[in-house]
């Protein structure tokens, strides 16, 4: 029961963490407000993460983590591999359906220079991910040759990224869905 309630609680903690993140950033993690979010005394979160930086890399890790599911989700579910890079945008789009927030790790990225390794490197990883899956696609889809498939692989990444950044400060989402259909009118991603 004890170790139910441990994980319950760490789990919550991680929850709370990463809405904070996706709002405000790593800077937006904050003891204080996350106790009073789960209903904890704040020094008790210590109990489950000794320090801001390990909270931020496990957040930072259990996202990457969800991503790469639903991006393997994408693959088992679509059609065909053009059919999972339609859906490709679908993921940032979520977010900002969440009352605009923005993908954890595009935003944690802005905070390069204040970001502890560990936390760096999961924010990496989610890039890396992403560009990996993507990289598959493009290749099984025949849409580029293994050896091109990494350049463009990483510039829808950052296109689908980049959407979502100007359509969070303008908290509007329908500029989003218009840039992305802008990248499948140049051929970026395919229509």
């Amino acid at each position: 029961m004890a170790a139910t309630l441990k994980r319950d609680v760490r789990e919550a903690i991680l929850v709370a963490a990463r809405e904070a993140a996706m709002a405000y950033g790593y800077g937006g993690i904050n003891f204080r407000d996350l106790a009073e979010a789960v209903g904890i005394k704040a020094a008790s979160i210590n109990y489950y993460f000794a320090n801001k930086a390990i909270l931020g890399e496990a957040v930072a890790r259990r996202y990457w983590e969800d991503i790469a599911r639903d991006l393997e989700a994408i693959s088992t579910n679509a059609q065909s591999p053009i059919e999972a890079l339609r859906q490709y945008p679908g993921i940032f789009r979520l977010s900002l359906e969440r009352n605009n927030r923005m993908c954890l790790s595009s935003f944690m990225a802005t905070e390069y220079d204040v970001l502890p390794d560990g936390v760096l490197k999961e924010v990496q990883t989610f890039a890396d991910v992403n560009t990996a899956w993507l990289r598959e696609q493009l290749v099984a889809a025949k849409l580029a040759k293994p050896k091109d498939s990494e350049t463009r692989a990483r510039a829808i990444y950052a296109a689908v990224a980049g959407a979502q950044i100007i359509a969070r400060s303008r908290s509007d989402l329908n500029l989003f869905d218009t840039l992305v259909r802008s990248y499948q009118e140049a051929g970026l991603l395919p229509s």
